[in-house]
This record gives C-alpha cells, structure tokens and sequence, in this order.
C-alpha cells in the first residue's frame, strides 16, 4: 500500500462533511498502489505523474472522479457525467459508507482499470472547439464587428470554448445578448472569461 502524503491530510481533517466517506476512499485508492497528491485543492491520485483518479465533494454527495471516465468500460453502470459539457471525467457518487464499503472490489476494479488505460496512452478524442454551436446573439456580434471576430478567433481554443458555454448557458436570448455585451471588451483585450 502507498503511503498517505502529510499535503493532503488537512483536507481529510478539515472536511466537514464526508470526512468518514473521504477517509474510506483514500484506504480503497492507496490499497491500489497509486501516488496521492494535492491538486486544485482536492486529494488526487496519479500513476507516473499521470492523474487517475480525485476524491471530492459536494453538498449532496462525495465522489471519485475519474479523469478519463469516458474510457472506462463501466460495466456496472455507475459512471456519472457531471454535464453534458463535460468529454472525458467521470464521477462514481456516494451518500454514506455503507456503499463504499459494499463496492470496494467493484471501486477496486474501476482504478485498475483506469491504471491500465493510462499505461496503453489511450486518449478521449475530445470534441474540437469548431464543433461547438456558438450562440445566435454572439455569431451576430462577430458578423457586425470584424475586430472582435479577429480578437475572438486569436484566443486559445479553451478559452474560445469557455466564452461559447457560458454565452450558450442562459434560455433567454436578452440574457445571452447582455453575457455577450459584458464579455466583448474582455476579448477585444485578448482576454479569456476567467483572466484578469
């Protein structure tokens, strides 16, 4: 068994919720002879610097994300999509111990699995930025102003997708248009949704 790294102790001791549910994850994944670190604030566990699985949680339930989900066989039927935006992680969800506990050689089985499609390189063909519809209210704006286009075009495709999400998000066109309103300066300056 790998042993528990002091970095990540803290966040098993300071969880409010989930602390019993945290703790009998991280047994399950250590027995599996994975590496734990910090990341993103959350305990991650990695196979030769490549991450594999995270513990996190949430108000209604605790979970394992699996980086590469997608490519799980998922024979039981547990793996959970967070969104629909969401191409290659995966969730297992859990609201107490006792369904831990109970799936233990089935969690077992998942992050060797997970290890195995990391040692073969495989890769989740992730849907390429072009492939997302960008909203009528933002397309219109690129149509009518040809330096925001250039600008738009200019920025790293994350951060092309990040501005089509969170433009495409909202049911009403008027909310649409005003997300866009807000952000076109943000472009124009070469800026993506969550920079400074």
């Amino acid at each position: 068994m790998n042993s528990m790294n002091p970095k990540v102790d803290f966040y098993f001791s300071k969880a409010k919720k989930w602390q019993e549910e945290f703790e009998k994850l991280r047994m399950v994944i250590l027995d599996c002879g994975l590496t734990e670190e910090l990341k993103w604030g959350c305990p991650c566990y990695t196979f030769e610097k490549s991450n594999i699985v995270l513990i996190h949680g949430f108000k209604e339930y605790c979970a394992l994300l699996f980086f590469k989900g997608a490519l799980l066989n998922d024979a039981n039927g547990i793996l959970i999509q967070q969104t629909e935006n969401v191409q290659a992680a995966r969730q297992i969800r859990f609201t107490n111990v006792r369904e831990i506990v109970k799936m233990k050689p089935i969690l077992k089985a998942y992050i060797y699995e997970a290890i195995e499609v990391e040692k073969a390189g495989l890769k989740v063909n992730l849907k390429k930025t072009t492939e997302f519809k960008i909203p009528e209210e933002f397309q219109n704006k690129l149509d009518e102003i040809p330096s925001l286009k250039t600008a738009f075009y200019a920025l790293t495709p994350g951060r092309q997708r990040a501005y089509i999400l969170y433009f495409s998000q909202p049911k009403q066109s008027k909310t649409r248009e005003s997300r866009v309103g807000k952000c076109m300066q943000q472009i124009l300056n070469g800026k993506g949704l969550d920079d400074q």
